[in-house]
């Protein structure tokens, strides 16, 4: 108990604001013993040097590049020109030693200035230097399974958020953009899902702060949510590092248990030159394809053919001449589209401006920029304004200090997109029948039972949202000796989101006098870390020491109110309501780290890590509230051996291996171990308590153990580049919540009740195909697979529309449970089911697991090429084995059931009609009645596909034309996106699904898909 007291305390301490500025307090404290006051002194200057770096191929300069004197600290940075000048006590000749990222360091005796130093550019990234967990790597040293993905070749694809535009990208990584609305959540798997009810979402690190990336969303689109992730503007993203296996995310200790995503944005550089960029792009998008429909004839013939069928008398069904009290026959009813009317082409337009650059002590970057979407699906829109501050200074030679801010407003004209009939717009489109007037006799707009207007949906939706969100960082740094550097940083995340609706008296869920909500959600993630790092090389040992401490609180309140009954509909304040309500919500949990982690190398061979990181969570009950993750990792790099150094086709061959344990408890709420009491139950009109929620003190860290084994290789002097990689993922104490008796007074409770296994493989590879001096080609290609299985649930769970996604021990997560249809019967016209229990009936005791959203393999495909001046990228995302349940089939298939209450597909016009006929479409019955039954396996597809997912061509002018009139560089390009899609699947667009949770994945239904988009632009340096 003293324990726990003391860890309460020290959370108390240390989130109420006193410790957060600790570390930059200690570190101003060092500050005194660096900074004393030394006499001036004049430097000896016997030398000036000045010189031009570039492109041996290309003749282009290379701004940034370094120069240093071999021997000596002494170096410069070439500016935007490539130019370099500095001044040195040498005395020629001597040695420069010129580097430059992607490019091979070369060594230049000189003897005399100037000078032009020419770089090969380098084929192979194993020099790359790759951002990890707290620090750097150069690629040839890693140990951990990390992907690099260069943000400029995914910039140009218009989707709202960034993480949608790596899809295909990353080896084990697979993203699904559910939706074609811009903005909203994308779902994104690092290597599977480990939990039922914590969240499976990786931790995204935007320099160094760990941001929130749940949706302050509370207003209902039919189960889609906002993404928080489009808040970020790609054009100011640098790098992105996909962290994956246990030894890369272990630092991340309770964080990385789903992998770690690392964005690092732009920063200017130091002694270089003002450099201004300007980006600006225009183009429009339209849905690939829509849903084919009956006509008006056809859908009333199938009217008449389901009212007889269900048993009522020919000389009734509902379209007979009017004159026989019919609605008129077949042939004489009309046709309206209203998937015309929801549907529109898209316009889009983004603009970019940086400004960059750096003296000798001060480097900057500064960025502005707008993005502006229409979505294909009226009326919705998304926009977002950010702006970009990164400034780094150094206070001398052993001290630095720097600031990174994101300020970002994102605005949504929001839509119900996905399920639910009121406000449904496509809904609304789909289930009304074709041959169903807008209008009735009197010329008053109506609609079908239980869904609006289409025309008054699209003139009075009203739904809104404004997100401010600030990110930002402030640093400090300090060489405390020659190996030996402290650092201590104080990040923030802050998300202000403010939604309103209202829905007026003409729409159902206004109906009869009006229906107003107002919501204001803020999040706010704190963040204080201190890190210490030594690193030192002895001859051929190298080896480093990283200690580190993370004090982090995570708090979200958000206050909502709704008003009904307005005077009309000119009154859409809450303040105007006759009826007034609110609720009032509030969150806080908080994290206190400690890490560490060791490398070791010798002679460039033997490469081994060790990591370990103890998290303390306020989420989790009084006896578990520590856990603690350790991860051990090793490579052997072969080409270093003698038996290899000689076999020249071989560039590198690393094989490594690693093992560790991660944890989540992301998604499982605040209070989660703790009983809980409501104070909002009255009684008799007197205030009230009462129980709320059951204590568990023994809930603890859902734990990922995580194997990892692979190898790269790199071939035929770097053009051929190879990485294999297989892994286990194990995750035990699986949080879930587990429904109590209601004798309890209960309803569940949280508990460590789950198992659940990943395993695979990923497999990347990248060629340089011809590199001549007009004219190159490289090709990246990665595929990976996935095999999921929930080792241990006592109890299986139900999820999604008519239960179709069933969690079962022994099967793998988002499994779909349906009734398996064999056939249709060409005598009867009847759909044959499978009966599992052989007792002559079809009840859900024959419904069985067929299939899951996991797909067998996935992955991308690109292709660069440039010839003088052009430039092309053609990238193709494919996925393929995974299932998917087509439910907007299921209801286009009514049969006419129902008469009015289903829409009807074309797909219809196939069914069975006489004895002998063959088909897959049974006779019109009614909805569960038997050949249209919910659950049925008939709309259960299969969901690959191959998507050529942007296809990017553009033209840089020549320099000799651009700088005549001081201009650095024009690009002017264009960009196609979801060009063409291959697929097997009926409905719009197979990465479909009506809801966000995680849970209900794979299920598509009133969902628009993502467009096939134009748009052209132009790059500008100056």
């Amino acid at each position: 108990m003293q324990k726990n007291a003391k860890i309460r305390s020290l959370h108390n301490l240390v989130f109420s604001g006193y410790l957060i500025p600790l570390g930059l307090g200690l570190l101003i404290l060092f500050i005194p013993s660096f900074v004393s006051a030394q006499t001036p002194t004049v430097p000896l200057i016997n030398s000036t040097l000045r010189g031009t770096v570039i492109d041996s191929r290309t003749k282009a300069t290379l701004p940034g590049a370094i120069v240093q004197l071999q021997g000596t600290t002494h170096k410069a940075s070439t500016d935007s020109e490539g130019e370099f000048n500095f001044v040195t006590g040498q005395k020629f000749p001597y040695t420069i030693i010129v580097s430059y990222i992607g490019y091979k360091t070369k060594e230049v005796v000189v003897d005399g200035s100037p000078v032009e130093v020419s770089l090969e550019e380098s084929i192979n990234q194993l020099g790359e230097i790759i951002v990890v967990g707290y620090g750097t790597q150069e690629r040839k040293n890693l140990v951990g399974s990390i992907t690099k993905v260069n943000p400029a070749e995914t910039k140009d694809i218009p989707t709202g958020s960034f993480d949608s535009q790596l899809q295909g990208k990353v080896p084990g990584v697979q993203i699904s953009s559910n939706t074609g609305v811009p903005g909203e959540t994308v779902n994104i798997r690092v290597r599977g899902a480990t939990s039922i009810n914590a969240d499976n979402d990786p931790l995204y690190v935007v320099d160094g702060v760990f941001i929130n990336t749940n949706s302050l969303q509370t207003i209902s689109t039919g189960g889609k949510a906002s993404s928080p992730i489009a808040d970020i503007n790609p054009a100011d993203i640098e790098s992105v590092e996909v962290l994956k296996d246990a030894n890369a995310t272990a630092l991340y200790g309770s964080r990385g248990a789903n992998g770690v995503i690392l964005i690092t944005t732009k920063r200017g550089n130091y002694n270089q030159k003002s450099k201004i960029s300007f980006n600006a792009s225009q183009g429009w998008s339209k849905a690939e394809k829509l849903w084919e429909l009956t006509t008006g004839p056809e859908h009333a013939t199938l009217v008449n053919e389901w009212w007889v069928n269900t048993g009522n008398p020919a000389s009734t069904v509902p379209f007979r001449p009017v004159s026989a009290g019919g609605r008129g026959r077949p042939s004489e009813q009309q046709t309206y589209d209203r998937l015309g009317q929801v549907f529109q082409t898209a316009g889009m337009q983004n603009y970019d401006l940086s400004l960059s650059g750096g003296t000798a002590t001060t480097k900057y970057y500064i960025a502005a920029g707008y993005n502006d979407q229409e979505s294909i699906l009226k009326p919705i829109t998304f926009n977002r304004g950010s702006f970009k501050v990164n400034l780094d200074q150094k206070i001398n030679e052993k001290i630095q200090v720097g600031v990174s801010n994101t300020f970002a407003r994102t605005g949504r004209n929001q839509a119900r997109a996905g399920d639910g009939p009121a406000g449904g717009l496509l809904q609304a489109a789909l289930h009304t029948p074709t041959y169903l007037s807008p209008v009735n006799e009197l010329g008053i707009p109506v609609g079908r039972a239980g869904f609006d207007n289409v025309d008054l949906l699209l003139k009075y939706y009203d739904v809104h949202s404004t997100s401010l969100r600030y990110i930002g960082s402030l640093y400090a740094q300090a060489n405390l000796l020659p190996n030996l550097v402290f650092r201590s940083t104080v990040g923030v995340d802050y998300n202000n989101y403010d939604e309103s609706e209202y829905w007026n008296t003409f729409l159902i869920s206004g109906s009869p006098n009006g229906l107003a909500t107002s919501s204001v959600g803020q999040s706010t993630s704190l963040l204080n870390e201190q890190t210490l790092n030594y690193r030192k090389t002895l001859g051929r040992h190298g080896f480093g020491v990283l200690v580190g401490n993370t004090l982090q609180a995570d708090i979200s309140e958000g206050t909502s109110s709704t008003g009904r009954g307005f005077a009309n509909n000119s009154f859409k304040q809450i303040s105007s309501a006759a009826v007034t309500t609110g609720s009032q919500s509030w969150n806080k949990a908080t994290l206190v780290s400690f890490f560490s982690r060791i490398d070791y190398n010798f002679s460039g061979k033997y490469l081994l890590e060790a990591s370990l990181r103890a998290d303390a969570s306020s989420r989790f009950g009084s006896n578990n509230r520590w856990g603690y993750f350790p991860s051990i990792g090793g490579a052997w790099r072969i080409k270093g051996e003698n038996f290899l150094k000689d076999v020249a086709f071989i560039s590198d061959l690393k094989l490594k291996g690693s093992y560790g344990v991660t944890g989540n408890q992301n998604g499982i709420g605040s209070f989660a171990s703790l009983g809980l009491w409501s104070g909002g139950s009255s009684y008799q009109d007197s205030p009230g308590i009462a129980p709320q929620q059951l204590a568990n003190p023994d809930l603890k860290w859902e734990r990922t153990n995580q194997y990892n084994a692979g190898v790269d290789i790199s071939l035929f002097n770097e053009r051929l580049n190879l990485e294999f990689n297989a892994y286990h993922k194990q995750t035990v104490n699986g949080l879930l919540r587990l429904t109590l008796p209601a004798t309890t007074g209960f309803a569940s409770y949280m508990s460590n009740a789950a198992e659940i296994s990943n395993k695979g493989f990923e497999f990347n590879i990248n060629s340089v195909n011809i590199r001549k001096s007009h004219f190159t080609w490289s090709t990246s290609l990665n595929i990976s697979r996935n095999v999921n299985n929930i080792d241990k649930l006592e109890t299986p769970l139900k999820y999604g529309s008519r239960d179709l996604i069933l969690q079962q021990q022994g099967s793998p997560l988002y499994s779909f449970w349906v009734y398996n249809e064999l056939y249709v019967d060409p005598q009867t016209g009847n759909s044959v089911y499978q009966d599992y229990n052989n007792d002559g009936r079809i009840t859900v005791d024959d419904r069985r697991i067929n299939g899951s959203i996991w797909p067998k393999f996935f992955g991308g495909l690109t292709n660069n090429l440039t010839y003088k001046g052009f430039d092309a990228s053609v990238f193709l995302a494919f996925q393929s084995g995974n299932k998917i349940y087509n439910h907007n089939r299921f209801f286009g298939e009514g049969g006419g059931a129902r008469d009015a209450a289903r829409i009807i597909f074309a797909s219809n016009n196939a069914r069975w009609q006489k004895p002998g006929d063959i088909t897959s479409i049974p006779k019109p019955d009614g909805i569960n009645i038997n050949n249209y039954r919910d659950g049925g396996s008939r709309w259960l597809e299969d969901g690959s596909f191959l998507k050529l997912r942007s296809l990017n061509i553009g033209y840089t002018l020549p320099k000799s034309l651009t700088h005549k009139v001081r201009i650095e560089n024009v690009r002017l390009f264009v960009v196609g996106t979801n060009l063409f899609t291959i697929t097997n699947y009926t409905g719009l667009d197979p990465e479909s699904a009506a809801s966000s949770s995680q849970n209900e994945q794979g299920i598509d239904l009133g969902t628009p898909p993502q467009p096939r988009g134009l748009q052209f632009g132009v790059n500008v340096g100056l």
